[in-house]
């Protein structure tokens, strides 16, 4: 299994997330549990580009600090909403030859959710720990209604599996290396 560490930049990192605090101690809990089992662990960051003021080199582009990558572990940047338009993370990922990938990150109804849906068209196995995704309010929708739409309704059965932090642990556990 991999855990794929998405989006959780500075700049949007912060308490117009639904379920701030839980969703930070459930992603945190989620990557100690990686590192201890020693899962390939890769980080993916958006950058909406220069003079944006979430690119490369400005303080909202850099990962939050509770969560910042340590020792070898990869990281790749992305200018469009999935992972997978970054095409040497999509090389490195298919080069590990592991189909199953646990995502964390952000947000919920924009970048998880391309991810999930290329990882899907891939072949991937996907595992999305309950809390550990989140978004703000929007036009539409509030953070938790949004949340709700696409953790309950749009990805289990589908496209992914949504599961209990302790079940989210017990497969980090049995994946080890």
């Amino acid at each position: 299994m991999i855990l794929l560490v998405m989006d959780i930049q500075k700049g949007i990192t912060d308490e117009r997330l639904y379920e701030f605090e839980r969703f930070q101690k459930n992603t945190l809990t989620i990557l100690e549990a990686a590192r201890k089992n020693k899962l390939e662990v890769i980080y993916v960051q958006h950058d909406d580009g220069p003079g944006s003021g979430f690119s490369i080199g400005d303080e909202d582009f850099a990962i939050a600090e509770y969560i910042a990558p340590k020792g070898d572990e990869k990281r790749f940047v992305k200018k469009e909403g999935s992972c997978f338009s970054n095409p040497e993370f999509a090389d490195y990922l298919e080069s590990l030859g592991d189909k199953h990938l646990m995502i964390i990150g952000l947000m919920t109804n924009f970048c998880v959710d391309a991810t999930v849906r290329a990882a899907d068209e891939r072949d991937f196995f996907i595992v999305l720990p309950e809390g550990a995704n989140s978004t703000f309010d929007n036009d539409y929708m509030d953070a938790e209604t949004t949340y709700k739409y696409y953790n309950e309704m749009i990805w289990p059965g589908t496209y992914a599996d949504c599961v209990s932090l302790e079940d989210a642990l017990a497969m980090i556990e049995a994946a080890k290396r």
